[in-house]
């Protein structure tokens, strides 16, 4: 077991395979996922929740070796199992992101050497949980004993490219599906949330599935999810600017002001927007085109290609000119020299302008 690092799936389905080893490691930036698969291990070292309380004992941060080694070869005496967790260890991380590799606890030579031999023979009644929010330094004995003996979570950040095997598992979840434009839009959705959250998404679509009874969720109702998000509401706006729709533009630049929405959130996404249009315009003039261009821009296959028919219809030289404007917008508007009507002029010079 521990031949190699797993992403959240992998690890659940060897979870459930069982049998559980004696030491994990779950490791990586996406706090979501390290969360999941913790409850859930202890889920699994605990069926009965109220033997937690007996049989966990915590550490925070550095933890001195030897300690930790006394802590797990003490025989439990009020439940069956001597569970150790060790939450937002330093153990693993590269030497340049911890000063002094060489010297204190960890820098002990002899306490690390019986730690990697502990760990190759753990008491059948011991078990070890390392958590870390950083991703590990897998050069280091430590990792590549945990590796060996038994599991290693590796929870990469989701991003909008990303996102389809989160949502693959989610909605077999809650037993849903989506149809062909509720998926366009969640793509497109998605892509605009900056950072996207794990933990928001999930709560959403476990709504979503009460508020509907079918199978096959489609975009109505999706949007009824995401319509309170200011930076998803824009959507149909960078649609408009994407279209070159200048009366559409307007229109619904209008209604997100009417609304509430605050300029430098509208700012904001219409930057972005532009920066990526211009991107993806330089890639396509070097050749990068359809679904080539997810990676160099960062996005969803299905939303970079789109982006890229989109960026095809501008001038390099209009997208610039707009996103100056955008900038000069984003300085008059914070320093009160202008209103709203330096926003309505740069929708004009994207959606009109010839060069």
């Amino acid at each position: 077991m521990g031949e190699k690092n797993l992403k959240y799936g992998e690890l659940m389905a060897a979870l459930r395979q069982g049998p559980l080893p004696h030491v994990f490691l779950l490791a990586g930036e996406e706090h979501y996922y390290i969360e999941k698969a913790r409850e859930r291990v202890l889920q699994l070292l605990f069926p009965d929740p109220g033997a937690l309380q007996d049989g966990l004992q915590k550490f925070t941060g550095d933890v001195d070796l030897d300690t930790l080694l006394g802590t797990l070869d003490t025989v439990p005496f009020f439940a069956d199992k001597n569970v150790v967790l060790v939450q937002d260890t330093c153990l693993f991380k590269a030497s340049s992101q911890k000063a002094g590799e060489g010297s204190g606890r960890e820098g002990d030579d002899k306490s690390r050497q019986r730690l990697l031999s502990f760990l190759e023979n753990m008491p059948e009644y011991s078990y070890l949980l390392f958590v870390t929010d950083t991703k590990p330094d897998k050069r280091k004995k430590l990792y590549k004993a945990v590796e060996k003996v038994g599991l290693v979570l590796e929870a990469e950040p989701v991003r909008a490219w990303n996102i389809g095997d989160w949502l693959t598992g989610k909605l077999n979840s809650i037993d849903k599906q989506l149809d062909k434009e509720a998926l366009a839009y969640f793509q497109g959705a998605v892509s605009l949330m900056q950072p996207i959250s794990l933990e928001f998404l999930d709560k959403e679509f476990d709504k979503l599935a009460l508020f509907t009874d079918r199978r096959l969720i489609s975009k109505k109702e999706l949007v009824q999810v995401f319509a309170g998000i200011p930076e998803v509401s824009g959507f149909a706006l960078l649609d408009a600017v994407s279209a070159r729709d200048a009366r559409q533009a307007l229109a619904l630049l209008d209604r997100q002001l009417a609304e509430g929405t605050y300029f430098t959130i509208i700012l904001a996404l219409l930057t972005r927007h532009v920066r990526q249009l211009w991107q993806a315009r330089v890639l396509i003039s070097s050749g990068v085109r359809g679904k080539a261009l997810a990676q160099p821009l960062g996005l969803n296959p299905y939303i970079a290609e789109k982006l890229g028919r989109a960026a095809a219809k501008f001038p390099e030289s209009v997208l610039k000119r707009g996103m100056l404007e955008l900038i000069d917008g984003d300085y008059l508007l914070k320093t009160g020299q202008a209103g709203e009507e330096c926003l309505e002029h740069a929708l004009i010079v994207l959606c009109t302008a010839d060069s």
